[in-house]
């Protein structure tokens, strides 16, 4: 029982394996492309692909690591409205058109199409080359004159094509047909292209018309001469024996003839006048053409300098603003450099005086928070100094000679030589009185005590 229950189950298993594997292999129609994107494998050069293109046949889906898609191949057709676009001759033109595009089958350009449009709804697809068609045809206006664009059409839609289709292969489409319906211009200018070449063609059809009537007349005048001395000749051979018959027969002819070279010359005459006419007309229309032609010419040679002044005024005006905004930020820069400056200044300064004012503050506690005391501690601590500052005074000064006649009447028993080297050092100012000029006292450890000396020991000696 058991048994049969087991290969019930593996019966099962394999069938539904080879459902499975059934249902994922995918036939492509004609009419659609294939694209199978997941864990594709790599390409020829060692990098991942993206997606794998069908056309035409069929492919196994593995399920999990794979999926798949299709692309419609069916047209599409777009409505181009180019309004104002700048020909080479700086006029603007409208040229409506019509393209046509589809999914490319190249099996270069398919992989494009299933990286940039799978997915996309017909709308977004139709806008996307939209904007394309209009930018690349834009730019085939650009290097064309009207004249080219409204003569050559053949010409215009190859450059279309060529131009268009390059970029569309960029997004795995392809350019089926081009159809430009009518070209205008704001201007006229094609419009009177128009004009001038119908009043050409009417103006030859006039003239060829008046030479066939002209060289008509003329055939049928020499004609009629022709017959006229035929008939003559028979008539006078016929009536050679009858005088009065050739007599009256000759001064009828006569007359027949007066009437019919009266008749050919004014139908000569009104011949004449009449192509005088035609040339006339011709000579008027050949005229106003050359001179349409001569207005446009100047307007076109008058729109190149206009617009030429205004693209140099623009482009003056946007090197002054240029200029100006570097100046301003040059300034800022500058501005902005002195305040770091002077904010970096202020903050040393603060700092040195708050370190000061910090060791100050240590030596007044040090001194038992006695100012005085703080005084003296300071002082002492600089003795070394002020005392080098007084030597300084004196020993810088040059004495490149000094010659002493020394009398010995310096007073009391001294030399005067030792009272001048006295006197040089008493011109030191004192200690004290350097610290009485600026506000302080010394201590009277640094002074020492004042002996008074008896008037009376003044002058004598032990």
């Amino acid at each position: 029982m058991y048994e049969i229950i087991l290969y019930t189950v593996i019966a099962v298993a394999i069938l539904s394996t080879v459902i499975m594997l059934f249902l994922r292999f995918k036939r492509c129609p004609s009419d659609k492309v294939l694209v199978v994107y997941g864990k594709i494998g790599r390409s020829g050069d060692g990098t991942a692909r993206s997606a794998k293109c069908i056309h035409g046949g069929a492919a196994f889906v593995w399920p999990v690591i794979q999926n798949y898609e299709f692309l419609d191949l069916t047209p599409i057709s777009i409505e181009v409205n180019l309004t104002k676009a700048l020909s080479k001759q700086n006029i603007r033109v409208d040229v409506p058109s019509r393209f046509t595009v589809g999914i490319s089958t190249e099996p270069e350009v398919m992989p494009n199409a299933a990286e940039r449009i799978l997915g996309l709804q017909l709308k977004d697809i139709q806008e996307l080359a939209k904007d394309i068609i209009f930018g690349q045809l834009r730019l085939v206006i650009a290097t064309m004159d009207i004249e080219e664009i409204n003569s050559d059409r053949d010409k215009f839609l190859a450059n279309v094509s060529k131009n268009v289709e390059a970029e569309l292969k960029k997004i795995g489409l392809k350019l089926i047909n081009v159809n430009v319906t009518d070209i205008k211009d704001e201007s006229g200018y094609i419009e009177a292209l128009g004009k001038e070449a119908a009043s050409k063609a009417i103006n030859d059809a006039k003239k060829s018309v008046a030479e066939k009537d002209r060289d008509g007349s003329i055939g049928e005048a020499n004609a009629q001469m022709d017959q006229r001395i035929q008939v003559s000749e028979a008539n006078s051979k016929a009536v050679e024996g009858e005088n009065l018959a050739r007599i009256t027969i000759a001064n009828s002819e006569a007359e027949k003839r007066e009437k019919e070279a009266e008749a050919n010359r004014r139908a000569v005459a009104a011949e004449k006048v009449q192509s005088a006419k035609a040339l006339e007309e011709a000579y008027s229309a050949e005229q106003s053409a050359e001179m349409a032609r001569a207005e446009r010419e100047r307007a076109t040679k008058t729109a190149d300098v206009i617009i030429h002044a205004e693209i140099e005024k623009q482009k003056a005006e946007i090197d002054a603003e240029a200029q100006a905004e570097t100046l301003r930020r040059r300034a800022k820069g500058e501005a902005d450099a002195i305040l770091f400056k002077m904010q970096a200044e202020a903050t040393g300064v603060m700092e040195v005086l708050s370190k000061q004012a910090e060791g100050f503050e240590k030596i007044v506690a040090a001194a038992g928070n006695d100012p005085k005391n703080a005084v003296a501690l300071m002082i002492a601590d600089k003795m070394e100094q002020l005392a080098k500052i007084q030597v300084e005074a004196i020993k810088n000064i040059k004495i490149d000679k000094i010659t002493v006649w020394d009398s010995m009447s310096g007073g009391s028993g001294t030399p005067s030589t030792a009272n001048f080297l006295s006197g040089m050092l008493k011109s030191i100012p004192p200690y004290e009185d350097v610290f009485k000029m600026a506000g302080l006292e010394l201590p009277n450890y640094l002074t020492g005590t004042k002996k008074e000396i008896p008037e009376d020991s003044i002058g004598t000696e032990g």
